[in-house]
C-alpha cells in the first residue's frame, strides 16, 4: 500500500542521515521505526490488561500491603 507521510524538515534530514549511514533506504528505516512503535504499543497494552487484571483479582492482598 502506498502512503505519503509529511515530516518536518528537520525529522526528514536525520532520517535521511540514519539511512545513509545503515546503507538502507529511508523508507526502510520508517517502516522498521513504525513495527517497534507498534510492537511496544502492543506489549504497554498487554501489561496494562495484566496490571488490571491482577490488582482486582488481588485488591485485599495490594490494600494491605499499602497499609
Amino acid at each position: 500500500m502506498a502512503m505519503n507521510l509529511r515530516l518536518p524538515e528537520e525529522i526528514q534530514d536525520a532520517l535521511k542521515q540514519r539511512a545513509e549511514s545503515e546503507g538502507r533506504s529511508m523508507n526502510a528505516v520508517a517502516v522498521r521505526a513504525i513495527e517497534r512503535y507498534l510492537a511496544d504499543e502492543a506489549d504497554r497494552e498487554t501489561v496494562r490488561k495484566l496490571g488490571a487484571k491482577y490488582a482486582v483479582k488481588h485488591a485485599d492482598l495490594l490494600r494491605k500491603l499499602g497499609e
